[in-house]
């Protein structure tokens, strides 16, 4: 006798009503996880007094705009009146009186550490306290190592390692006697990883990144946190890594991967993330430059060889012998 085909039939249409459900509760889950985490992220920065460096540039200005819609009262810092008056008037232009605080503008160029004290005197006395520091601002050099003055060399490393920690000190008691703060040192790869004509950004770069690693050991017993957030780099807006036949060696294939830069807005909202998680650390990059990292750990006589064929591929030196 053959068997019913009307259950078979039936489980068949349960199954097509099933699965949409399945999809649209998973959905709704994801918006509501979404939608209490961004809520939650605007109450952990409420009426925080929040200090951003360099806030005229890209990430600078993305930051002080979630930083300014979550709440915060912002001291925005940069070394050009005009530029942050003109990120001053975007800001209150969206401004929602009920939940957002005017922004404090200061004139900083962290490269004149003689000028470095006298703005965190000029923030405490304002606000009386800081609650969380983004020290955001670098200057950058490309070039070979020889061809770059000792001149040029201090300047870079008064922007990138002096004049971020000159500021930190500066803030750091103020934070240590309340027993609480934030310190969000926005770094970049080669903090960590030497890329060749960039031997005095990288060196700034490993030097804060030793310097704020080591600060987070000391000031955990005061509730202080130490974050450090190092994406690849952080591209322009509307600039994507050009096309062109990067797959001709392993070299330009690599570092064409190791590139690719990040977002402003992406590494503004993972700086939001990190406050309101008080992460002490967090690494933006794609597979490539993360494989990158991982070889020259545990294989740095491959990974010098690969970096030293690309320079010579760079400058035409054909190989000895």
């Amino acid at each position: 006798m053959p068997l019913p085909i009307i259950p078979q039939a039936k489980m068949g249409v349960t199954a097509v009503l099933v699965l949409p459900l399945l999809l649209l509760g998973i959905s709704g889950l994801l918006f509501i996880y979404q939608e209490v985490s961004r809520l939650w992220s605007k109450s952990a920065v409420q009426n925080k007094v929040v200090v951003i460096t360099d806030a005229i540039s890209g990430l600078g200005k993305e930051c002080a705009r979630v930083f300014h819609t979550g709440g915060a009262r912002l001291v925005l810092c940069g070394k050009n009146w005009e530029r942050l008056q003109t990120l001053y008037d975007a800001l209150i232009s969206v401004a929602d009186p009920s939940k957002t605080f005017t922004p404090k503008l200061v004139l900083l160029d962290l490269s004149d550490i003689s000028c470095v004290q006298d703005v965190a005197k000029e923030v405490l006395d304002c606000y009386g306290c800081v609650d969380i520091l983004i020290s955001n601002a670098s200057m950058k050099v490309k070039g070979p190592a020889h061809k770059i003055s000792l001149e040029l060399d201090k300047k870079i490393m008064d922007a990138n390692y002096f004049g971020p920690i000159t500021l930190t000190k500066a803030l750091l008691p103020n934070m240590i006697s309340r027993r609480t703060g934030q310190i969000v040192l926005v770094n970049n790869i080669q903090g960590r990883l030497g890329i060749p004509f960039r031997t005095a950004y990288a060196a700034s770069k490993h030097a804060a990144l030793g310097f704020f690693d080591c600060l987070r050991a000391e000031v955990e017993e005061f509730d202080v946190v130490v974050s450090t957030v190092s994406p690849t780099f952080i591209r322009s807006y509307h600039v994507d890594p050009g096309q062109g036949n990067w797959e001709a060696s392993v070299w330009k294939f690599f570092f064409r991967k190791l590139t690719y830069g990040a977002h402003p807005v992406d590494v503004a909202e993972e700086v939001m993330r990190t406050v309101r998680r008080k992460k002490q650390e967090v690494f933006l990059a794609n597979p490539i430059p993360r494989a990158a990292m991982y070889v020259r750990t545990f294989f740095p006589e491959f990974f010098f060889a690969v970096v030293a064929c690309g320079v010579k591929e760079k400058l035409n030196v054909p190989e000895e012998g």
